[in-house]
């Protein structure tokens, strides 16, 4: 039977120190879930593995696509199976790893069986997107498809052109094909654990973590993503922290002030994270705490138990 560690958390709460410590002790790789953690050049404010890390054990899908690329669940989904079944193939347990609530469900149960949308159409609507702006294209969403229009803010430029272009390529709303069974789900016995420590410890450690990340050299990975003159609608873009240093280095914010912003930011971010975890989730372990060395051997225990002995 083939088996996968599946680790899940909000940001800040030390689940790829547990990512690492599992694919050590189990002979794993890990594999990534974050849907910021996959684009390239942002190394610092993804907080993607370190090199060190990198040479203790096999790190997959980080810094794998280009920042004016957009990954999609169904996108990461297939590389991520892709990935698990080189792993095994290899001998290797893949840990998966991230915080993004949408990924996990789309490994464990699949996803919608919505159609690929043409690359014309998709160019078609962002070009739309970038002569009306997101407003007026939500009016136009509206107009054609209410009850997917009505669940998406007119702010949330990607989602409103997402809905655009899958209802001009399929004639049907997205809302409908939402709602369809989920196909394609990994097919593996999975060990789930949630890293959920108490929420003042994860906002504090949240705000050190990115005052840090300004210390390591942020600013310049903010830097070099504006020279790429990308469009500001992409995932990328909208990065934790992005709009907030680049609106410092334009000269519109002091130093100290776009951290804190991007401090609140990362830290309401958490919390929508926190919740979805709480709710949405149910693993076989939760850790109400920041993982340390001192929950290793409960952890393995139970995992050694479960499923290493299953055959």
């Amino acid at each position: 039977m083939r088996r996968l560690i599946l680790v899940g958390g909000p940001t800040g709460s030390g689940k790829s120190a547990l990512a690492l410590a599992l694919a050590e002790q189990f002979g794993g790789a890990v594999v990534n879930a974050d849907a910021m953690q996959i684009y390239d050049g942002l190394a610092i404010l993804s907080n993607q593995p370190s090199a060190a890390e990198k040479a203790r054990v096999p790190h997959v899908l980080f810094g794998t696509l280009a920042p004016s690329e957009t990954c999609s669940a169904g996108r990461w989904r297939k590389l991520a199976i892709d990935a698990c079944e080189t792993l095994w193939k290899s001998g290797r347990i893949p840990i998966v790893a991230g915080g993004t609530g949408l990924y996990i469900r789309a490994l464990t149960q699949g996803l919608s069986p919505i159609p690929d949308v043409p690359a014309d159409v998709r160019e078609a609507a962002r070009g739309l997107l970038a002569q009306l702006g997101p407003t007026a294209l939500h009016r136009r969403l509206i107009a054609r498809d209410p009850a997917m229009g009505a669940r998406l803010r007119p702010s949330d430029s990607q989602r409103v052109v997402r809905a655009w272009e899958v209802l001009e390529a399929t004639g049907r709303s997205l809302a409908e094909w939402q709602e369809a069974a989920p196909e394609g789900g990994i097919d593996a016995r999975i060990f789930g654990i949630a890293a959920m420590p108490p929420r003042a410890a994860l906002y504090a450690a949240c705000d050190a973590r990115f005052a840090a990340m300004v210390q390591r050299g942020a600013i310049d990975e903010v830097r070099a993503l504006i020279a790429l003159g990308l469009d500001p609608s992409l995932p990328a873009m909208k990065m934790l922290g992005v709009p907030e240093l680049a609106a410092h280095l334009a000269g519109e914010l002091p130093l100290d002030a776009a951290i804190v912003r991007a401090q609140t930011a990362t830290r309401h971010y958490a919390k929508r994270q926190y919740t979805w975890f709480r709710h949405q989730w149910t693993p076989d372990i939760t850790l109400d705490a920041q993982f340390s060395e001192s929950h290793s051997n409960e952890i393995f225990s139970k995992i050694r138990e479960s499923l290493l002995t299953v055959a």
